[in-house]
């Protein structure tokens, strides 16, 4: 990549990892459409899994006093029994279905009646969501915003916590996904060691500017403008995959 580009796509990853950075997410999922369209697809899984991978453990490393470790643990335990049961079938679904799929799930989640409702705290939810979110991330290389639904389902967590526990289960998921998928290395072997290396500080300072901006909203502002980002996020992936389902 020239100078330029790398320049650009290191500003592209500061403020993505920014946006991630107050919110939790998001980030994400305009980094790797951009990285798709410039890259080949190894290259680009591999350099998203990277930078989500230091902007996740970034957060979570600046708000560690804050992780709820006991949801998290029933959340890791679902994504080691997807993981398995992944490992054995090595389903890869079509691109129309796997976008379809993270678009609905959100809604689906919400539509639950009140007592299936997503909720971090109870055990069984966190395990089936880890189930979940863990076989999406393995299909189709995101969690979506499936993740974030099941999160700000808690009752007691406030923004920070949530921010923090959501980061550290991220940067499990990746981590599994990076192992799960094997070709990634070849990706990583391809790049440029400089544009890794990139990658990582501009996802280390995007976070960290985020960190006031957290701190000066409400949990009230939070959760109203995190649920309007999944709505947002979720009709996006419903209309690509939609339009790619008809036009194939």
């Amino acid at each position: 990549m020239s100078a330029l580009a790398t320049l650009g796509l290191a500003a592209l990853m500061v403020a993505t990892a920014f946006l991630s950075g107050i919110f939790g997410m998001a980030g994400g999922l305009i980094l790797i459409g951009v990285l798709l369209a410039i890259m080949p697809v190894p290259a680009a899984m591999a350099l998203h899994a990277v930078t989500q991978m230091a902007s996740n453990g970034w957060r979570a490393l600046l708000w560690r006093r804050h992780i709820v470790w006991r949801q998290l643990g029933y959340y890791s335990l679902g994504c080691v029994v997807a993981l398995i049961i992944w490992s054995i079938i090595f389903f890869v679904p079509d691109k129309p279905v796997a976008l379809l799929c993270l678009g609905v799930t959100p809604f689906l989640a919400r539509i639950l009646p009140k007592g299936l409702q997503p909720d971090p705290e109870k055990p069984l939810h966190g395990a089936t969501y880890g189930l979940i979110c863990m076989s999406l991330m393995l299909l189709t290389g995101v969690t979506g915003p499936l993740l974030d639904t099941f999160f700000l389902g808690s009752k007691t967590n406030d923004r920070r916590g949530i921010v923090a526990t959501k980061a550290t289960a991220q940067v499990l998921a990746h981590g599994f996904k990076l192992a799960y998928f094997g070709g990634l290395a070849a990706g990583v072997s391809s790049l440029d060691p400089k544009l890794l290396v990139y990658a990582i500080i501009a996802s280390i300072a995007g976070t960290t500017l985020a960190r006031r901006v957290l701190e000066s909203l409400s949990d009230t502002q939070f959760r109203l403008w995190a649920n309007r980002l999944i709505t947002g996020v979720a009709a996006w992936y419903l209309l690509q995959g939609g339009w790619l389902f008809i036009t194939r």
